[in-house]
């Protein structure tokens, strides 16, 4: 019985350790990558939040798209993200690679029309192009996500 318990203690402290040190990879194709920049600056600064920018997906936990995702690419993006390693997860940044945006299948052929047609999604930050303070709620919403905790349900 204590063997249980002492392995979800080490479990909750490697899935904290985890969650404070985030490193991430981002393919930028778009407006979005002005905003992704800006959180990455001194204003904002990620890295007090543990989330470092990385340029080896073998050493990134986190892929961050942001911008529309042309058909010709997504292939390269799933192998981009086949060569991270586990555990790994995904960020999508923007109307563009939420949905398809200005950019969607009722106007052009050749853009995907969300990024979860493509990999599987954690987080979708939303805007068009999203502020710096809603990229750093992502970046908040995946760290819970990892610890295993439950966001707060806003009620009305």
């Amino acid at each position: 019985m204590t063997g249980g318990l002492y392995l979800s203690t080490v479990g909750r402290v490697l899935n904290w350790a985890r969650s404070q040190s985030l490193w991430f990879l981002s393919v930028n194709s778009g407006c979005c990558a002005d905003e992704l920049l800006n959180t990455i600056g001194c204003r904002y600064d990620l890295e007090r939040y543990g989330c470092a920018l990385q340029a080896d997906p073998k050493q990134s936990d986190l892929l961050i798209v942001s911008g529309p995702i042309s058909r010709k690419a997504a292939p390269y993006l799933k192998q981009l993200y086949d060569s991270m390693l586990a555990p790994k997860h995904v960020m999508s940044i923007g109307a563009c690679a939420n949905s398809g945006g200005a950019f969607g299948p009722e106007v052009s052929y050749s853009v995907v029309p969300g990024l979860n047609q493509v990999l599987p999604v954690d987080v979708y930050v939303p805007g068009c192009p999203p502020r710096p303070e809603a990229i750093m709620n992502g970046f908040l919403a995946l760290q819970d996500k990892i610890r295993g905790n439950k966001r707060a349900l806003r009620q009305d």
